[in-house]
């Protein structure tokens, strides 16, 4: 996680609270075309289609941009100023002052993007628009150009002083939320890197106390990432599993040192013994606030599980978590690959194949196939990060 990715994440947040904004709008049009035909001041054909063809404009952030999935696009925060200044404006020139409590809507949604330039932007395209509604008006409706000094001073005018002023102060609250947001962003930075720190320094403890290298959940998180981004999961949760992953056998703590490096076969008593780590991992973490921790937990207790319900708990099929049955392949093909005191390290073909075996008895079909398809992923993975002896 970092900046980028945190600034990333909050700006798709803020697109789609803005188009929620433009839904809101959308519902307030036709309440406000209701009171409108009440009150009868207006003409209704002129009010008629200019509500018709703001229902359109409104329409177009509020079925494009989440049907396209644009909330990461860098121009849809335009897109959604100019829509709603373009029906802002519309209204104030067929209803005129009953509408002007709407040119104020635009500013208040560049506010949300805690960017000064932007409510500058804003400011301009709002008054351009007011300066448009005039020429409109003038060559178009029942003014005269004698009249265009008039309807400038008595409407325009006012309309760009109070947009100038409501600016002004916007652009302050704005400068001042953007210095928040700056230390909030650098605060959970931190945070974060500290709690990685130390998860990743408590699952090496369990792993060393194996003999087990701290190389092993390293690989472990990075096959996690690339099954994860296969599986289709943003860059935040993909982030979160491999985090979490690092603690799948963190429950190894709670085991005698003897059974964890026993060279030979485990007894049969042993081996109960070396099952009931997946439980005490899960116990381990439970409690543990937070959802990388759920995961922890969840990839803790799971792991160990088959697809045909062989596995420790005897769970089956998708009964399993998804993120276990993820967790089981990139755990199981580490296993293989790594030298222990009781095997030698499998080649990655090797390690291939035995997985490959295993499809809908020991792993998830669906999950194999992902794996297939980023084998060579994996690979990279295992030769970039090798073992390194414990004396």
């Amino acid at each position: 996680m970092d900046k980028n990715t945190l600034k990333k994440k909050n700006f798709e947040d803020i697109n789609r609270i803005s188009v929620k904004c433009m839904r809101i709008m959308g519902y307030f049009l036709g309440m406000f075309y209701g009171l409108m035909v009440f009150i009868g001041d207006i003409k209704q054909k002129p009010l008629t289609v200019a509500v018709l063809i703001c229902f359109v404009l409104i329409l177009i952030p509020c079925i494009v941009i989440p049907l396209f999935r644009l909330y990461g696009n860098g121009l849809t925060r335009y897109i959604l100023v100019i829509v709603s200044t373009l029906i802002a404006v519309m209204l104030v020139t067929v209803v005129g002052k009953f509408a002007y409590p709407l040119i104020l809507f635009p500013i208040i949604l560049a506010s949300l993007y805690f960017d000064r330039t932007f409510v500058l932007f804003t400011s301009f395209v709002l008054n351009a628009g007011i300066l448009g509604s005039v020429y409109y008006q003038v060559t178009y409706g029942s003014y005269s150009e004698s009249d265009v000094y008039d309807l400038f001073l008595n409407e325009a005018l006012p309309l760009i002083i109070i947009v100038i002023f409501v600016t002004f102060i916007v652009f302050f609250i704005v400068s001042r939320n953007a210095m928040m947001m700056e230390k909030y962003i650098d605060s959970a930075i931190t945070m974060h890197e500290n709690e990685k720190y130390l998860i990743f320094a408590f699952s090496e403890i369990s792993e060393n106390k194996s003999k087990e290298t701290g190389e092993h959940i390293q690989r472990v998180a990075e096959y996690m990432r690339v099954l994860g981004k296969a599986s289709g999961f943003d860059d935040e949760y993909i982030e979160k599993l491999a985090t979490a992953s690092m603690m799948h056998d963190i429950g190894k703590l709670m085991i005698n040192e003897e059974i964890l490096d026993k060279p030979g076969k485990l007894t049969d008593e042993e081996y109960e013994t070396l099952k009931n780590h997946v439980l005490y991992g899960e116990a381990l973490l439970a409690n543990c606030p937070g959802e990388i921790m759920r995961l922890a937990s969840i990839m803790a207790k799971e792991h160990h599980e088959r697809w045909d319900g062989k596995g420790y708990l005897k769970m089956q099929g998708e009964e399993i978590a998804y993120i276990a049955r993820m967790m089981s392949i990139c755990d199981v093909f580490d296993a293989l690959t790594m030298k222990r005191s009781y095997k030698r390290a499998w080649t990655v073909e090797e390690a291939y194949d035995e997985i490959i075996k295993g499809t809908g008895k020991q792993f998830d079909p669906q999950v194999v196939r992902l794996f297939i398809q980023n084998f060579d992923k994996f690979k990279e993975i295992h030769a970039r990060i090798p073992d390194k002896q414990i004396l």
